[in-house]
C-alpha cells in the first residue's frame, strides 16, 4: 500500500472475497425490511475497486444490478451515500459536476471544489467519463452554464494544464509575483487573465513560492489581494487554489465545516466530501479539522458529523471517518 493510500480512512480489505460480500448484501436486502448494519459493514470495509468487484459478483450470482437493488431498498441520505460509495471515483465526480451544472441554478461550490482540487490525470479521466455518460464535452457544458471571470476560470481548469514538475524556480517566482501585483493591486482595474495563467498552470510548490515572494515584496498575501480584486464565485475559485496549494487537507476541512455550519446541513456537500476523500487523505483532513478550531472549543470531525446527522446515514458517515480520531 502506498503512502498516499495510507492517508485514507477506508482501505483495501485483506482476504477479499467478492462472492461472500455479495451474499451478505443480498441477505441484508432479502425478506421483510432491510438490515442496514451489514450493508454499512460491507461498504465501509472495502475500498472502491473492491466494491466494483462485489457489484460484478452480485450480478453474476443473482442476475440483478447491485446499485439498483440498493436504491430500491434504501432511502434518503443513507441511500445517496451508499450509491456514491458504489460509484467509481471519477464517474462520481462527473455525476456531481453534471448535477452542479444541470440542477436548479449552478452549484458553484461543487464546481470549485472538484475542478480546483483534482489532478491533471483525474481531470482527463473525468472528461472522458463525462463525455461517455452525457454525450457532451464537460468543457461545453461548463461554457454554457458559467460566464464571466468564473467561466474563464472553469475553462482554464478543465484543460488540465497545471505543471506536473513539482520543482521550484526562485527566479520565475519573483517574476510572477511581480506580474500578479501588476495585474491587481499595482494597477487600475484587474488583469484577470494573468491570475488565471499563473494560478491555473503552475505546480503547487511553485505557487507557494510565488505567494511567499509576493508577501515579502508587497506586504500583503495573495489571498488578501484576491479578496480585494475579485468577488463572488471567481474569488472563491482563486482562493480555493491558494488554499489547496498551501494546505490541501485544511482546504477540505474548511469545506466540511462550511457544510455543517448555519441553519441545516448541506448534505450533498457533506456526502461528496467524505466519500471522495475517504480513500485519499481523510486522516489528514480529520487532523486539520480538529486543529483549525479554537483551542478551548475543539471537537473531532466525528463529533461534528454525529451532532448534525442521524440514523443509518450518520452511522455510514461515521464508519467512513473511522474510530481512531
Amino acid at each position: 500500500m502506498s503512502a498516499r493510500q495510507g492517508k485514507g480512512t477506508v482501505r483495501e480489505k485483506e482476504d477479499f472475497d467478492a462472492d461472500a460480500a455479495a451474499e451478505i448484501l443480498r441477505n441484508a436486502m432479502c425478506g421483510l425490511g432491510t438490515s442496514e448494519e451489514p450493508i454499512i459493514d460491507v461498504v465501509d470495509s472495502h475500498n472502491n475497486a473492491q466494491r466494483q468487484d462485489i457489484a460484478v459478483a452480485f450480478k453474476q450470482s443473482y442476475g440483478k444490478d447491485l446499485i439498483e437493488e440498493l436504491k430500491s431498498e434504501l432511502g434518503s441520505n443513507f441511500e445517496n451515500t451508499v450509491v456514491a460509495l458504489m460509484t467509481p471515483p471519477r464517474l462520481y465526480d462527473a455525476k456531481e459536476l453534471n448535477k452542479a451544472i444541470k440542477g436548479i441554478g449552478t452549484d458553484e461550490t461543487a464546481l470549485v471544489e472538484i475542478m480546483c482540487s483534482r489532478t491533471n490525470e483525474e481531470l482527463e479521466e473525468i472528461k472522458a467519463v463525462y463525455q461517455q455518460e452525457y454525450e457532451v464535452a464537460l468543457e461545453e457544458d461548463l461554457d454554457c452554464d458559467t460566464s464571466g471571470y468564473f467561466g474563464r476560470l472553469m475553462i482554464s481548469l478543465v484543460t488540465g494544464g497545471r505543471d506536473v514538475d513539482d520543482t521550484v524556480n526562485d527566479e520565475d517566482a519573483d517574476t510572477e509575483a511581480q506580474e500578479l501585483y501588476d495585474a491587481g493591486a499595482g494597477c487600475w482595474g484587474t488583469e484577470e487573465s494573468k491570475f488565471n495563467q499563473i494560478l491555473c498552470r503552475r505546480n503547487f510548490n511553485q505557487l507557494n513560492r510565488i505567494f511567499e515572494v509576493y508577501e515579502e515584496k508587497f506586504g500583503q498575501s495573495v489571498r488578501e489581494a484576491i479578496s480585494s480584486e475579485f468577488s463572488g464565485s471567481v474569488q472563491d475559485g482563486y482562493t480555493a487554489i491558494v488554499d489547496i496549494a498551501e494546505n490541501k487537507p485544511l482546504f477540505f476541512a474548511k469545506r466540511l465545516d462550511n457544510a455543517m455550519r448555519g441553519i441545516g446541513t448541506s448534505d450533498d456537500d457533506l456526502i461528496r466530501l467524505i466519500v471522495s476523500r475517504s480513500e485519499v487523505d481523510m486522516e489528514e483532513i480529520r487532523t486539520a479539522y480538529y486543529y483549525m478550531q479554537p483551542e478551548d472549543d475543539r471537537r473531532t470531525l466525528r463529533e461534528a458529523v454525529a451532532s448534525e446527522c442521524s440514523g443509518d446515514y450518520k452511522n455510514m458517515l461515521l464508519a467512513l471517518l473511522n474510530k481512531d480520531d
